[in-house]
């Protein structure tokens, strides 16, 4: 069966990075073999509107999962943004 959440991916304060990532612990079913998805959310953060989400060209992975413990959610911005964007995730 498959687990989900949502979370946020937090560039910082301004003028903010390329580079953003954010833990996922807690899994304690995930396993090195799961598959794991991530992607990001236009709606309304702390910092962003839903336009805002699309506009600053985030795009959002998933990987290093850690057996029983989570795994990392990973997001970039070629031009550099900050504060908290929205995703969500999965995996089996």
């Amino acid at each position: 069966m498959p687990t989900a959440g949502a979370s946020t991916v937090n560039f910082g304060a301004a003028p903010g990075s390329t580079d953003a990532q954010t833990i996922i612990t807690g899994q304690a079913g995930i396993q090195s073999s799961s598959f794991v998805s991530a992607w990001l959310v236009p709606s309304v953060s702390a910092d962003h509107n839903d336009d805002e989400h699309w506009a600053d060209d985030v795009t959002v992975y998933a990987g290093t999962i850690v057996t029983g413990v989570g795994f990392t959610i990973y997001a970039k911005s070629p031009q550099g943004t900050y504060g908290a964007f929205n995703v969500q995730w999965i995996w089996v």
